[in-house]
């Protein structure tokens, strides 16, 4: 079937959902408790080990496909306007964004300030503490950053919501 990045990553966790599911049938259904005297069949769950242990080796089978076939994808699938792979941008955006966040506080310094401690020396003196880069700069280079980040995250929704991979899951 096709599916798109973010399709393909929905049907991964619906997967996994799936496969916990099992796990949770296994949990609740593997073992059950009967009063003394009671007729254990009577009361026995409906339960097929074999069946389920075939069945999450499937749903296993399946996230491996899907996973492969993503990872293939993000590897292989150029991101227009950036000449990255989508490997390559999942790297490249929380870059971004650690540039950003410490730019942000660059731009919000003051040239002068009056400096928190002693330094060693009595309260008597005062210390200010001057930024040593220009300030205006910081912040330009804080737009800057901030709209390449924008323009990152766009370009790679667009990618995940619109190129299509091929998944076969048929086992």
């Amino acid at each position: 079937m096709i599916y798109t990045s973010s399709q393909a990553a929905k049907l991964l966790k619906k997967l996994n959902e799936e496969y916990s599911k099992k796990i949770e049938i296994i949990e609740s259904d593997s073992c059950f408790i009967v009063p003394a005297g009671e007729d254990v069949e009577s009361i026995r769950p409906d339960f097929d080990f074999g069946e389920i242990i075939r069945e999450l080796d499937i749903i296993q089978e399946q996230i491996r496909i899907v996973k492969h076939a993503i990872n293939a994808f993000n590897a292989t699938t150029l991101v227009p306007g950036f000449n990255m792979t989508i490997d390559q941008m999942l790297v490249y955006l929380p870059q971004l964004n650690m540039k950003k966040n410490y730019l942000r506080k660059l731009s919000r310094a003051k040239s002068k300030e009056l400096a928190k401690g002693t330094f060693g020396y009595s309260n008597n003196f005062l210390f200010y503490s001057y930024a040593n880069y220009d300030i205006e700069e910081a912040e330009r280079m804080f737009n800057e950053v901030s709209d390449e980040l924008d323009r990152a995250q766009l370009a790679l929704d667009e990618v995940n919501n619109k190129i299509p991979m091929n998944i076969n899951l048929d086992i």
